[in-house]
């Protein structure tokens, strides 16, 4: 199991630096199109690297509060959620974790959780009032049992960082589509010495990959994501001592019809189970989750 995570965690850094790699093929070609020459691409490409490094950062620090609050995620304590916290608490000891995990309500039908933060020293976990009233107390161990193994594999820590230079990767190919769309491509090429016929090519190149760059990089955020998943599962039964449980639970969450409300592209990848709902037997390469019944 150890051996494995191991293995997980090096083969995931690989995978964040081939987003990297994506970002920065993306900022030369469009540097090279749109400023002009060698200079104007390795120029945006230091552009791209500095902002990627300071929204890495904010990223790191600020990430888990993003996506709780785009969540609407509510913090609560033993008193509010009683049966919860001692679940959690539970699982804690069971994970050998430093300390429990902030615990977060979101007033949804839908049954779902997730977890989120940097470390297990910042980590908290949210679950929906769906997954509460559905559950009993051997379901939620597993579930809250899965995203402490998500929390203790650092998991989480990866998952804030991919997610935001995923987003990144999109933001650029997004900004630099819609200028080229409306006209800024033409009028760079007007101003320059006659036509540039390098230039025009890496025009050409930069458009492919404004397209194509985004989807190269949500693969492989949802590629890392099913795998990691898969694993938090394995982790989830080592700590419960009860394999049952969490499928009983996962079986429960699969077959409620109710998409989360709160949910988006950006932070499905960090619940148990697809919150969006989309219903396919097997796992495409952009689903965030592995079919429940593997």
């Amino acid at each position: 199991m150890y051996e494995q995570i191991t293995r997980n965690r090096r083969a995931s850094w690989l995978l964040a630096g081939l987003v990297v790699a994506i970002l920065a093929v993306l900022g030369f070609a469009i540097g090279y199109a749109a400023v002009g020459g060698t200079q104007g691409g390795l120029g945006l490409l230091g552009v791209f690297g500095v902002v990627a490094i300071v929204w890495s950062v904010i990223g790191y620090y600020s990430g888990d509060k993003m996506v709780l609050a785009v969540s609407g995620a509510r913090k609560v304590t033993h008193a509010d959620e009683p049966r919860l916290f001692n679940v959690v608490e539970e699982m804690t000891i069971a994970a050998g974790l430093p300390k429990a995990p902030a615990v977060y309500l979101l007033e949804d039908p839908a049954p779902n959780a997730f977890a989120t933060g940097r470390d297990p020293e910042h980590a908290s976990i949210a679950v929906t009032r769906g997954l509460l009233e559905r559950l009993d107390r051997e379901q939620l161990q597993g579930v809250v049992a899965h995203e402490m193994s998500h929390i203790r594999n650092y998991d989480i820590r990866f998952q804030t960082l991919v997610g935001v230079l995923v987003g990144m990767i999109a933001l650029v190919a997004d900004f630099f589509l819609r200028w080229s769309f409306w006209g800024g491509a033409g009028r760079r090429r007007g101003g320059g010495s006659g036509g540039d016929q390098g230039q025009a090519i890496f025009m050409v190149v930069a458009l492919v990959l404004a397209f194509l760059a985004p989807l190269a990089a949500y693969a492989v955020q949802f590629a890392v994501s099913r795998r990691r998943e898969s694993l938090a599962d394995a982790s989830a039964v080592e700590l419960t001592r009860n394999p049952l449980g969490l499928a009983r639970a996962l079986h429960a969450i699969a077959a409620d019809p109710r998409p989360l409300k709160s949910a988006n592209r950006a932070t499905a990848h960090l619940y148990i189970e697809n919150p969006l709902k989309k219903t396919k037997e097997a796992a495409g390469i952009f689903d965030t989750h592995p079919p429940v019944r593997q």
